[in-house]
């Protein structure tokens, strides 16, 4: 069966998605990982956090198959998991850049 076969969880799948994406931690670190693979304690210096909150964080977005994670060595790189995920925040932005034409009055 399809994940679009039924409707409904495919819409409660979208809204977890957007869960995940609506906190502004998680989405600087999707953001963080989007241009190249990027370790967690890149991650962490860049965005000035502890390298367990960023390992909590990358642990939800995995389960969410927003990021997928590659080891090296010892050390784990970070990069989103398709090019979906780099499209949809891409227009995401163009989105909130376009000019308020008229929907305010």
């Amino acid at each position: 069966m399809n994940k679009l076969d039924n409707p409904n969880d495919a819409i409660d799948q979208l809204a977890d998605l957007f869960h995940l994406l609506g906190d502004a931690t998680r989405l600087r670190i999707v953001l963080a990982c989007l241009t190249q693979p990027t370790s967690v304690g890149d991650i962490a210096a860049t965005l000035a956090l502890s390298s367990s909150l960023v390992s909590h964080h990358l642990r939800l977005l995995r389960a969410a198959r927003i990021l997928k994670a590659e080891r090296q060595g010892k050390q784990v790189f970070y990069a989103a998991a398709d090019a979906h995920i780099s499209t949809l925040l891409a227009t995401m932005f163009e989105h909130i850049a376009e000019p308020i034409n008229g929907l305010d009055t």
